[in-house]
């Protein structure tokens, strides 16, 4: 891409933008298709104007700046422009090469980066059954069987969702089909792909089309059958078991501790209440998946990130504090647990 490309793109994602933020989708539609009738690539399109637009919306939702509603919105009305993008003029209508599912692990709903993957994909040629969010691993399972794709790329943003993620690349793999993963929930440098045995992993949908064609060089051999122990051995301490089988109760006792020992709770609405409640289920769930991977680095971004989200709304970071030192009392006896949650709260921000 060449300045020029780049500083066109960044012009129309200006636009689009404007049009996102209003909450206009046929302006959103129009801005883009216009864009492309000028001479603006379709894939250009889609990574350089859509995506980072979707991307802002997340900015601007964790900076407090656009309510749930307004980010759902915004986010629906691009999924209507790749949508309309896609059944532009420019686009190809027959596939030249080989098959490829792209589907969100089951329980997450973050489907647009996966639809911006399918939609490049279908640009570049291939055959591409796009799944969706939150697809059910044995409803994949038969999708595979039926279709027989050369592949599956899987998709997740949200790092809870890992464990569920390595359970879907192992019977995927199982059916014969190599998998490759992207999204924000495998780390920021693909490190939780490798741990959790996918095939590949991609940071972004221009490389995820050139990984594509690498695994595909060659017959595709899946690793033996085997159980999530063999990939991460520290699970045999049982540890990520007790502690998610025991979440509610944690949450409950956590709660209850809290009113004793934060008084400014004693003033909350009931509407503050059930937030903090769903911080500590949050926090809970980090935990959980920390421990899953045995990755401190994953609970402290987390945490990093939960303290800043709560300061753009008014809350005191050392509330965060105090949750995690209430949490490790609970948890005791479970030394990497204890660990974790001594890392996270070394990571709470400090006022500013």
């Amino acid at each position: 891409m060449t300045v020029t490309d780049r500083m066109d793109t960044e012009a129309v994602s200006a636009r689009l933008w404007d049009a996102v933020r209003e909450g206009d989708e046929y302006t959103a539609v129009d801005v883009v298709l216009s864009a492309v009738d000028a001479g603006l690539d379709a894939e250009s399109a889609l990574l350089d104007v859509i995506a980072p637009v979707q991307a802002r919306v997340g900015v601007e939702w964790a900076a407090n700046r656009i309510s749930v509603a307004r980010e759902h919105t915004a986010t629906a009305i691009n999924d209507r422009v790749v949508a309309a993008l896609a059944h532009h003029a420019s686009a190809p209508r027959r596939p030249r090469r080989g098959r490829v599912a792209v589907a969100c692990v089951d329980g997450e709903w973050h489907a647009l980066p996966a639809r911006l993957l399918a939609e490049t994909l279908r640009l570049r040629g291939w055959h591409v059954d796009f799944l969706g969010a939150q697809v059910p691993v044995p409803h994949l399972i038969e999708h595979l069987h039926r279709t027989g794709p050369d592949a599956l790329a899987l998709s997740s943003s949200i790092p809870t969702r890992l464990p569920t993620a390595h359970a879907t690349i192992t019977a995927c793999q199982a059916a014969g089909v190599p998998v490759m993963v992207g999204g924000a929930a495998f780390g920021p440098d693909g490190r939780h792909a490798d741990r959790l045995g996918a095939d590949a992993w991609a940071p972004d949908a221009r490389t995820a089309a050139g990984r594509l064609e690498e695994i595909l060089v060659r017959p595709y051999v899946p690793p033996p059958v085997h159980e999530p122990v063999d990939d991460l051995p520290h699970l045999v301490d049982q540890e990520y078991t007790l502690v998610t089988r025991s979440a509610p109760r944690l949450v409950a006792a956590i709660l209850a501790a809290l009113e004793e020992r934060f008084p400014a709770m004693a003033n909350y609405s009931e509407r503050q209440r059930q937030h903090t409640a769903e911080d500590i289920a949050h926090i809970t769930e980090f935990l959980g998946v920390a421990l899953y991977l045995d990755d401190s680095a994953l609970f402290t971004r987390f945490i990093s990130w939960t303290g800043d989200i709560l300061a753009a709304r008014g809350v005191p970071a050392h509330s965060v504090a105090l949750g995690l030192d209430l949490l490790a009392e609970q948890l005791k006896d479970f030394p990497r647990a204890v660990r974790l949650l001594r890392e996270g709260r070394a990571a709470v921000p400090t006022p500013r």
